[in-house]
């Protein structure tokens, strides 16, 4: 398993074990990003890589990633790792990260592990591929949960998720034109820093 990067107060505080996209490690400039907001809420960040990523990031061996099977066991054992008091740990990501960390939430918070999942621009569908859904395991979802989403992201739109019919136990936080990363068009009177900030507000309220 990867190094961890934990960015953040320590103590008796609310902490986030962060995953990844499929195609960016944890040191990319939107966690970074999304870990500094939240550490000045109050938040501690603990991000980690799943091997196929720490691997192209420390060895230069670019493989795609495995069978989302295998990220979920990755993911299971980052947060028996990582610990804490399961009121105050909240799993989550980014993208493909986000998508993983849900499959296992409901297991880990009836277990007492955690108190809540997080999502950063879900991937609800494939790029061009509307048709192919991720949101079975979100319909009947009891494990408190947030999903940041833009406006216009291309793997699942205002207009598109707002008929899936998620479980209560979700929100969803729109951001105003922003796009998968939270970019924004210039006419939009938004920036990706602005989008960021306010993800991180919602996200520690949330948390809190």
């Amino acid at each position: 398993m990867t190094d961890f990067l934990t960015t953040g107060p320590d103590g008796d505080v609310p902490k986030l074990i962060l995953a990844h996209g499929a195609g960016a490690s944890m040191t990319s400039g939107f966690l970074e990003g999304i870990a500094t907001a939240l550490a000045r809420h109050g938040v501690a960040v603990t991000r980690f890589e799943f091997n196929y990523m720490a691997l192209r990031r420390t060895v230069g061996v670019k493989r795609p990633p495995p069978k989302v099977e295998q990220l979920m066991e990755e993911f299971r054992a980052v947060v028996t790792e990582v610990g804490g008091d399961g009121r105050l740990v909240f799993i989550g990501g980014k993208s493909m990260g986000g998508r993983v960390a849900s499959m296992i939430a409901d297991e880990l918070f009836a277990a007492g592990k955690i108190g809540g999942l997080l999502c950063l621009g879900y991937p609800f569908h494939p790029p061009g591929k509307p048709q192919s859904l991720r949101v079975a395991h979100l319909t009947g979802m009891t494990c408190p949960a947030l999903i940041v989403q833009g406006e216009r992201d291309l793997l699942g739109t205002r207009a598109e998720v707002e008929g899936y019919g998620l479980s209560g136990a979700i929100g969803v936080e729109w951001l105003g034109d922003g796009d998968h990363d939270f970019k924004v068009r210039k006419a939009s009177g938004f920036s990706q820093n602005q989008h960021i900030e306010t993800a991180a507000d919602v996200v520690a309220r949330f948390m809190g």
